[in-house]
C-alpha cells in the first residue's frame, strides 16, 4: 500500500495548493461523530493506510512537506507497522511522549497560513478548539474543504441498508414515552427543540435498527429533529420497509430525505432554541443553523445509558447465550491447540459462527481481537491473512469479543494459557485479575464518577511497577453500540456520574511488546446497595458469564476474599450455563468452574 498512499498524498497536496490550503486536518469519522464510521467516510484510512475494523482512532495532518497521523496507545504498535512506507509518521496522542495535534499545528505554521477541514466530519467542539488556536496565532480556518470529493474518485457510496424494528417488549419502553422524556431533558436545558446527530441516540429514541450501516452496530445513518409539535427523521425513504413506515406513522414521525437536513436547519425561525450536542454535531451542520443554537445534550445521552428493568432482565439472556458460545469455543481451542492447526483468523471465524448460530445474535459487537503471544500485546490487534499466527507451543491467547443480540450487547475478554504458563505470566495475570475483582466489588456513594474508581483496577499493577494506558471501563449500549457514553471508568476526568442501570466494562490489562498481552473483561451494571445517613450507596453487579483460566491464577498472590469471590462467580457461571449445554460440554465447564483451593 505504501506507494499507493504516496500517490494519494500527492493528489491531496495538489488540491491543497489549488485552494490555498497550507495544512489539512483529516478526521476519521462521519457527520455523526461515529466511532466506527461507514466506508463512505473512512477516507483517512484510505489516505494513510492505517486502519482497523474496530473504530481506529486516528487523525492526520498534511502540510506541503509533512504528513503525520495521531493515534492513542491502543494502536501505537499497529500504526507504526501500517504507516511504514506511506509517507506518514505516527504521532502519540497519549502516554508520556504525547504531542498535542493542535499545538504542533500552530507551531509548524506561520501567521497568514490557512488550515482546511471538512466541517461535516468534525464536531462543533473540536472545530471550535482548532479555530480558537488558529485565530490566536493569526491562522485562518476554512471549514468547507471536502477534500475527499476532490481526491477519492471511487469512494464508497453512503449506506442504503433497510431498517427494522427492535421489539418494544424487549426494549421495555415505547417511542412516545422516550420522546416525552427526551423533551423534558431538552426543556431543562432551556431549549424548545433538539437535533440529534448521534446515530446510537437516534436508534434508541425510535426503537429502530439497521445492519451494516455501521460495522458491528445495528444503527443507521440519519438525523432526528424533535419539538413539541414535530418529530422528523432524516433518512432516505428507499430504506424504509412497510412495517417501519407504519411504526413511524404510529408515532407521528415524519420522514424526510437525509440530505435535506442542512436546508431544514437553515429554515428554522430565529426564535427557535435548538439543542445540539457540540461533541456529536458536525460543524458543517452548525454553520447552517439559522435559529438560536443551545449547546448541551448530556441529558439525552444519559437517558439512553440507564437501562430499565426489562432491559436488564433481557441482557442476562444475552449473557447466557454468549457464555454458551464461549464454552463451545474455548473447549474447541483446548482440545485442538496441540494439533498446531489453529490460527488466529480461523479461530475468529469459528467464534463468529458459534455466536451467529443463535438466531438472537444479529452480528458481532466488534471485530474480535484474537492475539496469540506477541499479538496479544497489540491492544486492538486485528488478525489478517498477512499477520495470522498459528497457535502452537506454549503461550497466551487473548480473546476480546462480543455479540449484538436482540436481547442486548455483550463484550468479554478472556486470556487463556495454551500449554504451560510461565511464572511471570501467572503473576501478571493474577495482578490483572486482582484489579478486576477490586473494581467488581466496589461500593460507592451517589454522585461517584468513574475516574474516582479507576485506580481500584490499576493498584496491584502499579504496586508491581507496571501499568496500562487505556481506560478501564467504557459504557455499553443495549443492542446499539458496544462503546457508549456518557459514563466511563478511566484516569481521565469525566463529569458523568455512575447511576443505577448504567452498564460499563471492567477490563484492566498488561501488555509486554513482542511477548504477550493479558486482559480480563466483564460487563458490570450499577445497582442500588444501601441508603445510610450519608445518602444512597451503589455497587456493581457482574453480568458476563464465563470462567477465568484457573491455570493462570497464582494463589499465593490472592487473598481469601478474592478466592471466595472467584469461586462464587464460577458457581454462578456453571449454574447459569450448564442447562444449555450437552453432557460433554457440561463436564468440561464443571472442571473449569471447580473451586480454587490453596
Amino acid at each position: 500500500m505504501g506507494k499507493v498512499n504516496l500517490e494519494y498524498l500527492a493528489r491531496l497536496r495538489k488540491v491543497m495548493k489549488d485552494h490555498g490550503i497550507s495544512a489539512t486536518i483529516v478526521s476519521n469519522t462521519d457527520p455523526h461523530q461515529s466511532e466506527n464510521p461507514p466506508a463512505h467516510w473512512r477516507g483517512r484510512e484510505w489516505l494513510t493506510g492505517f486502519w482497523s475494523g474496530n473504530g481506529t482512532n486516528g487523525t492526520a495532518v498534511v502540510t506541503d512537506n509533512k504528513a503525520l497521523c495521531w493515534t492513542d496507545s491502543r494502536f501505537f504498535i499497529q500504526a507504526t507497522q501500517q504507516l511504514e512506507g506511506t509517507g506518514f509518521t505516527m504521532m502519540k496522542e497519549d502516554g508520556p511522549e504525547a504531542v498535542d495535534l493542535i499545538d504542533w499545528l500552530v507551531e509548524d505554521l506561520k501567521e497568514g497560513d490557512t488550515v482546511g477541514i471538512d466541517g461535516m466530519t468534525f464536531s462543533v467542539a473540536y472545530a471550535q478548539r482548532i479555530e480558537q488556536e488558529c485565530n490566536d496565532n493569526g491562522i485562518k480556518l476554512v471549514t468547507d474543504f471536502p477534500l475527499f470529493d476532490y481526491i477519492y474518485p471511487d469512494r464508497p457510496k453512503r449506506p442504503e441498508n433497510k431498517l427494522f424494528l427492535h421489539d418494544e417488549s424487549v426494549v421495555g419502553e415505547t417511542v412516545d414515552s422516550k420522546m416525552s422524556r427526551l423533551m423534558t431533558e431538552v426543556k431543562a436545558e432551556l431549549a424548545n427543540s433538539v437535533l440529534i446527530s448521534a446515530l446510537d441516540d437516534i436508534a434508541w429514541a425510535t426503537n429502530v435498527r439497521s445492519t451494516e450501516d455501521i460495522a458491528y452496530s445495528p444503527i443507521f445513518v440519519s438525523y432526528l429533529y424533535v419539538d413539541d409539535n414535530k418529530r422528523i427523521i432524516f433518512v432516505d425513504e428507499s430504506r424504509i420497509p412497510e412495517d417501519v413506515a407504519a411504526h413511524f406513522k404510529k408515532y407521528n414521525i415524519e420522514v424526510r430525505p437525509y440530505d435535506s437536513v442542512l436546508e431544514f436547519v437553515a429554515s428554522l425561525p430565529k426564535d427557535r432554541r435548538l439543542l445540539i450536542d457540540p461533541e456529536k454535531t458536525a460543524r458543517g451542520v452548525y454553520d447552517k443553523i439559522a435559529c438560536t443554537p443551545v449547546f448541551g445534550g448530556a441529558g439525552v445521552a444519559r437517558l439512553k445509558s440507564i437501562k430499565n428493568p426489562v432491559m436488564l432482565q433481557n441482557i442476562e439472556t444475552a449473557m447466557d447465550k454468549d457464555g454458551v458460545a464461549l464454552v463451545k469455543f474455548f473447549k474447541y481451542v483446548e482440545e485442538n491447540a496441540p494439533s498446531g492447526q489453529l490460527t488466529e483468523v480461523g479461530l475468529g471465524n469459528l467464534l463468529r459462527d458459534l455466536r451467529l448460530a443463535d438466531p438472537a445474535c444479529v452480528d458481532e459487537s466488534f471485530h474480535p481481537i484474537l492475539g496469540w503471544n506477541a499479538h496479544g500485546a497489540i491492544v486492538h490487534y486485528e488478525a489478517t491473512d498477512e499477520t495470522d499466527f498459528t497457535i502452537e507451543g506454549d503461550g497466551l491467547l487473548l480473546v476480546d469479543s462480543g455479540g449484538q443480540y436482540s436481547f442486548g450487547t455483550t463484550d468479554i475478554t478472556r486470556t487463556v494459557a495454551v500449554g504451560t504458563p510461565t511464572a511471570d505470566q501467572k503473576r501478571d495475570f493474577t495482578l490483572v485479575l486482582k484489579g478486576h475483582i477490586a473494581l467488581s466489588c466496589a461500593k460507592f456513594p451517589e454522585g461517584t464518577r468513574g475516574a474516582q474508581l479507576d485506580v481500584l483496577a490499576r493498584q496491584y499493577l502499579w504496586a508491581d511497577g507496571k501499568a496500562y494506558y487505556h481506560g478501564t471501563g467504557h459504557g455499553v449500549g443495549f443492542f446499539i453500540n458496544c462503546h457508549e457514553g456518557p459514563q466511563s471508568i478511566r484516569l481521565n476526568e469525566n463529569p458523568a456520574r455512575l447511576e443505577p442501570g448504567m452498564i460499563t466494562s471492567n477490563e484492566p490489562g498488561i501488555y509486554l511488546e513482542d511477548k504477550y498481552g493479558i486482559r480480563t473483561e466483564n460487563l458490570i451494571v450499577v445497582e442500588p446497595w444501601i441508603t445510610t445517613d450519608f445518602g444512597p450507596f451503589f455497587r456493581f453487579k457482574t453480568l458476563t458469564m464465563y470462567p477465568y483460566d484457573k491455570n493462570l491464577i497464582d494463589l499465593s498472590l490472592m487473598t481469601d476474599d478474592e478466592i471466595r469471590w472467584v469461586n462464587d462467580y464460577h458457581k454462578e457461571v456453571f449454574n447459569r450455563l450448564s442447562p444449555h449445554l450437552d453432557n460433554d460440554e457440561k463436564r468440561w465447564l464443571e472442571e473449569k468452574t471447580s473451586p480454587l483451593r490453596r
